[in-house]
This record gives structure tokens, C-alpha cells and sequence, in this order.
């Protein structure tokens, strides 16, 4: 009997553990796990918070993937856990790669006046959208971001904004859109490029994650 390989996800910012509905294994010899996001405490650092995400992992060898924010999140979690393999998606490897938008943010504090609590009170995404496809992509937005906490969104913005990582982590894998509007392909080095992928790939491009994530996991 092969022994089982455990893989654990984390979503994007504010996102839902249900954006990896659609992501399958063989079971026989895959388990699938998810890590919700949790409230931050009072001026938490990222590293004492990582540290509470790994409480939710309770299998040695694991595979950690993280999509967006996730994927700077398991690369934080990494450093406490015995990892397999450490896999991010539609996300960036160290500070050098976010965008100039988001390097200028973190110069001039600009993150700190987005109006996060507007976001946190947005009952019903569908009543800002018109025309059928955008009421569409308002109902999905509103399945899959769910976690609109205001402390949690102005913590999440921060971190990414300031991450303060240096370098790649050595044996890391990065899965990335050449559509991606958040995190531009442009600023990305090293990694597998997914043709037409935008930052949502993982929902909208589950077919292609359950041809080629096994491959990925078991080179």
C-alpha cells in the first residue's frame, strides 16, 4: 500500500477555502486539505502569524501550496514545517517581484488609506454589477471572497504591500498566469508559465491543475 502524500492549500487574500472545489487527487494516494484564514491579532507579524496557520497542519512531509497571498503565506509557514514540496500560484517569490504600483504604496503608506471597510460591508456583490457577465463574476466574487473582516483585509494589504523577503526559497515552484493583472508576469522570474492564465486560474483553470499538479508534486 502506498503511503499517503498530504497536501495542504491556502487561498487567496480574503478568498475562501472553496476556491479549490475543483482541484482533485486520487485519493488513494493523495489527501487534500485547506487552511482557512483566521482574524489577525493586534499588530501580529507575519511570522507569528504563519506560525498559528502551521497549528492546522498535523502531518509531516507535506505539500504546501499557496495561491496569491497563500502562496506568500506557505512560504512563511514553510520555515516552521518539515515540507515536501512548496508550490505558489498566481503570487510572488520574494519583494523584488511585486509591482511598481505596489513598491510605490509601500514607500508613500498609500495602502493605508484603501477603504477596506467599504469592502467589509458589501452585503450583496451583485448589486454593483451590470449586464449578465459582470453579474456573473459579482456572484462568484462573492462566493469565493468571503473573508471580509476589516482587521483581517488592512492586516493582509499590509503584509504584502511591506513583505520584507529578499530572496527565493531555495526548490520552490511558482505556477503563474502570463495574463496575471495583480502580480504582471513581467516582474515574475522562474517559473512555469500558464498561457492566458489570469489571477483566478485556479478556479477557472482547474482543468489544467488536475492534468499537470500531480506531475509537478511527484518530479
Amino acid at each position: 500500500m502506498e503511503e499517503v502524500t498530504h497536501v495542504y492549500f491556502v487561498p487567496g487574500m480574503a478568498a475562501d477555502v472553496s476556491i479549490f472545489e475543483f482541484i482533485e487527487f486520487p485519493e488513494d494516494v493523495y489527501k487534500k486539505h485547506t487552511i482557512p484564514w483566521k482574524i489577525p491579532k493586534k499588530k501580529e507579524s507575519i511570522e507569528a502569524y504563519a506560525q498559528r496557520m502551521c497549528e492546522d497542519v498535523v502531518h509531516e512531509q507535506c505539500v504546501l501550496i499557496g495561491v496569491s497571498f497563500g502562496g506568500i503565506m506557505v512560504q512563511e509557514m514553510s520555515r516552521f514545517l518539515d515540507v515536501k514540496k512548496l508550490i505558489i500560484i498566481s503570487s510572488v517569490k520574494s519583494k523584488h517581484e511585486l509591482p511598481n504600483r505596489m513598491k510605490l504604496a509601500r514607500k508613500t503608506k498609500a495602502y493605508k488609506l484603501m477603504p477596506t471597510s467599504l469592502v467589509s460591508r458589501i452585503e450583496n456583490w451583485e448589486k454593483l454589477a451590470f449586464g449578465d457577465f459582470a453579474k456573473k463574476r459579482a456572484a462568484m466574487y462573492q462566493k469565493y471572497l468571503s473573508v471580509n473582516d476589516k482587521t483581517y483585509l488592512d492586516w493582509a494589504i499590509e503584509n504584502i504591500v511591506c513583505w520584507e523577503q529578499e530572496e527565493p526559497i531555495e526548490g520552490i515552484i511558482h505556477i503563474h498566469g502570463d495574463a496575471d493583472i495583480v502580480f504582471p508576469i513581467g516582474y515574475i522570474k522562474n517559473c512555469i508559465i500558464l498561457e492566458k492564465g489570469t489571477h483566478v486560474m485556479i478556479i477557472n483553470r482547474a482543468r489544467w491543475f488536475n492534468e499537470h499538479l500531480l506531475k509537478i508534486i511527484e518530479e
